[in-house]
């Protein structure tokens, strides 16, 4: 057999990624995206070849201004062990989340399709942490009214949220906070989440504390812009405030902030198995759009 080609694109070979068959039916294609459009760097953009034919490949993403990938957006391949010696091979490390239509595990193609991913990801070393939804609302599925128990106020010092933020972390349902609490520490946990939500590309302003009316705290809501939608960066409620449905009051807020600032589809996600929250999305008129599996 002739020997495997393992490389990095340079600038000018996209058409190399986009030689690689795909029946697009798992991925960023059925969010109709393309590689080009993307804005991915050709350095964390990776092919394996074989007679000069991509038989893998892979592309990391991150933001304009990161030195590192954030993400493995696009893993597809026709030969599976060179699929896995690629990602061995690439010098990149980033989560690898595979986008899956609703209801995919009752389409057989599509599992295979997902399974095969999922097992060369774990040959290749990495594991499944979590599965979860993706809502998207838009205006005809209803802007829910506020159910006016809270008071919203803005909070500018970072060191008061990453205190919020580290104590929602207390039997928090969140796989990822879960994740980095047990390799870190549940500081470095908050820490993490507080990045992330500096990192989107909205106004810091639209962090909002959530009080009862009688002044007492009772969480965070976040909505947010990120690179290309906008977003519910964050729910999340204190441990002593939960069992009231708070969280339903702090989504609904976020959707209604973002509509004010313009948003005409928002988008969100949840662990499957935080189904608290999971039914509080489905509550305010958010459905699922898609289903993923976040491999890290």
């Amino acid at each position: 057999m002739t020997d495997l080609v393992i490389r990095p694109l340079v600038a000018g070979e996209e058409h190399l990624f986009d030689s690689l068959a795909d029946p697009g039916l798992v991925g960023r294609a059925l969010l109709g995206q393309t590689y080009t459009d993307g804005g991915y760097r050709p350095e964390w953009t990776w092919v394996a070849l074989r007679d000069g034919e991509v038989v893998a490949r892979a592309a990391w993403w991150a933001g304009p201004d990161d030195p590192a990938p954030l993400a493995l957006d696009w893993f597809d391949f026709t030969d599976a062990q060179a699929a896995v010696e690629l990602l061995r091979t690439a010098p990149l490390r980033a989560e690898y989340s595979i986008l899956l239509p609703a209801g995919w595990r009752e389409n057989p193609v599509v599992r295979a399709q997902a399974q095969a991913r999922t097992d060369a990801a774990i040959a290749a070393g990495m594991r499944v942490l979590v599965e979860r939804y993706r809502y998207h609302w838009t205006p005809e599925h209803g802007l829910p009214a506020r159910p006016g128990r809270l008071e919203f106020r803005p909070e500018p010092d970072d060191t008061v949220i990453l205190g919020v933020l580290r104590r929602i972390g207390e039997g928090s349902l969140d796989a990822h906070f879960r994740h980095t609490a047990a390799e870190h520490g549940p500081d470095a946990a908050a820490q993490e989440d507080l990045d992330l939500l500096r990192w989107m590309t909205s106004p810091r302003d639209w962090w909002q504390l959530a009080y009862t009316l009688g002044g007492d705290l009772v969480g965070i809501t976040v909505p947010a812009r990120n690179q290309t939608h906008h977003i519910v960066g964050f729910v999340g409620v204190l441990p002593e405030q939960r069992g009231h449905g708070y969280a339903y009051d702090l989504l609904v807020e976020a959707t209604h902030l973002l509509v004010q600032a313009g948003a005409d589809g928002i988008v969100a996600a949840t662990d499957q198995g935080n189904t608290p929250m999971a039914a509080t999305f489905a509550r305010a008129g958010y459905p699922i759009e898609y289903e993923r599996v976040d491999l890290v």
